[in-house]
């Protein structure tokens, strides 16, 4: 059982480093944009509508707040580590080099979740805007297209066939190479930051206060799907923070990104503190501007708006007379979800290729194709399963899902950079956390709390993913990790010897 607690040495990420077929592509602002165009997305042009009808009402404001305060503490975090091992992996790689294998593998299982349900969130909402888009044109496709099962309320089958279409051609275009992929997402980021800029501008001329009076409703049952839920309140705002969360997956994004940085001990850290910080400005004054313009109320499924809460920024326009502004809206929202789909489905593939390389899941997912130099198997297989469970999963299911990866991930990456910090005081860091102790706590608690915020349903789906990841570790994984086997032992080497500094910038 002492296998399962080996950490990986530094020398065995310099190799990793040193053997990557991945290419250094990716600058400063290049990865910036990547987490912008990650967060920038869900949150903004779907979440907004579901946590204010079901969570908070008009202090949905403040639920990204907290939301973005807890990101705070895991950004930092991530920064230190990312400064020290700038490879793909994410938080998985982090865990592996300063706690141990098991610890590695259950983050990164949670990391799956956070990224593949992220996905299928995001499918779903771009087919929302893309439906609101074509009905604009009067194009109108017929129900049993553009419902997931649990939402229709016909009779015979039914699939989100968009949803579905979206995903295989963002697989497309990511298979192609990371590079070309980068400059779509650079042309999509500018676009979705403009349309969000003009939200925020155009849509205060038509803010009516009386709209956010009471700013925190009393609390009250709200019917979401066929169940009664508690909502409004302090603890309706502490809800929707949990709900929200995966909004702000997109700096997580981008440290997955590290083995295609061209300078990733700088330049990573740079990227997830620049862009966490740009878009939670963001997201709070949209929230306050969406719920300024029309009453949370309104946001309802069953009420007079029923599809508003799919599409609540252009609804929030085309309900106040504004219809040309609610063609722009859905023009950017339509294109500018491609490129959150794209960051997301990309880092998934980068988690998958760490995890691969280490011999914990099987070696396809680790093949990288050699012209494109991108892992077009493991990009293939994850198309397939993301469209088919995003055309028929109902999308409030799917983002507490990925909320409790994203938090989960999050808790996992303050204990462990606290636990490094600890056992390396002297390891070079090109970024360091400040005031540590405090931060990694608060970061911790916050994430916690917030976890234990989440619907009972994505608890006990989520704890049963984690259950199912630790027996396929003792099952599969443990048996196939390349480092029981060349030769490391059941203790490495940095275990005897201090972490050397390295450069691995290229």
């Amino acid at each position: 059982m002492s296998k399962i607690w080996t950490k990986k040495p530094m020398s065995a990420f310099e190799n990793d480093v040193k053997s990557s077929q991945l290419k250094r592509v990716l600058g400063k602002w290049s990865l910036t944009a990547i987490g912008i165009g990650a967060i920038i997305g869900g949150g903004i042009f779907v979440l907004t509508g579901t946590g204010a009808y079901y969570h908070a009402g008009p202090a949905l404001a403040l639920s990204f707040i907290i939301a973005g305060i807890a990101c705070v503490f895991a950004a930092l975090c991530y920064s230190e580590f990312a400064s020290i091992l700038p490879v793909e992996g994410s938080a998985y790689a982090y865990a592996y080099g300063t706690v141990g294998e098991i610890f590695a593998w259950i983050i990164g299982w949670g990391l799956i979740l956070e990224y593949a349900m992220g996905s299928m969130t995001v499918a779903v909402s771009w087919s929302g805007y893309f439906n609101k888009l074509l009905k604009m044109f009067g194009v109108h496709l017929p129900d049993y297209l553009t419902s997931d099962p649990a939402s229709y309320t016909g009779e015979g089958f039914s699939m989100n066939l968009p949803a579905f279409i979206i995903v295989l051609v963002v697989i497309s275009i990511l298979i192609k190479g990371t590079k070309e992929a980068a400059k779509a997402n650079n042309l999509i980021v500018i676009m979705k930051v403009s349309a969000v800029l003009f939200v925020i501008i155009a849509g205060a001329f038509f803010i009516n206060a009386a709209n956010w009076d009471p700013f925190i409703p009393a609390q009250k049952m709200v019917m979401e799907g066929e169940q009664m839920k508690e909502a409004y309140g302090i603890q309706g705002v502490i809800s929707g923070a949990a709900a929200i969360f995966f909004a702000y997956v997109g700096f997580d994004a981008v440290s997955t990104q590290a083995g295609e940085a061209i300078n990733p001990k700088k330049d990573v850290p740079f990227a997830i503190i620049v862009s966490l910080l740009v878009c939670t400005v963001l997201y709070i004054l949209v929230s306050l501007v969406l719920t300024g313009m029309m009453h949370y109320t309104d946001f309802n499924p069953q009420g007079k708006f029923p599809d508003a809460i799919k599409a609540p920024v252009a609804y929030a326009f085309e309900i106040a007379g504004q219809g040309w502004a609610g063609y722009i809206i859905t023009i950017a929202a339509t294109v500018g979800l491609i490129s959150v789909l794209m960051v997301m489905i990309m880092g998934q593939s980068r988690i998958f290729l760490g995890m691969s390389k280490d011999g914990l899941i099987p070696k396809m997912f680790s093949d990288v194709h050699p012209v494109r130099k991108t892992p077009a198997k493991s990009l293939m297989l994850l198309g397939i399963v993301i469209a088919t469970v995003a055309s028929l999963t109902p999308i409030s299911k799917l983002a507490d899902m990925t909320s409790f990866g994203t938090l989960f991930a999050f808790t996992m990456v303050c204990v462990a950079v606290w636990i490094l910090r600890k056992r390396e005081p002297n390891l070079p860091r090109n970024f360091k956390v400040p005031a540590l102790p405090i931060i990694a706590t608060l970061g911790i608690c916050i994430n916690v709390y917030l976890i234990w915020n989440l619907s009972h349903e994505a608890k006990l789906l989520s704890t049963a993913w984690l259950a199912l990841g630790v027996i396929i570790y003792f099952a599969y994984s443990l048996k196939h990790s390349k480092l029981h086997k060349v030769g490391y032992g059941e203790t490495f080497k940095a275990e005897q010897e201090p972490l050397q500094k390295t450069d691995l910038d290229l």
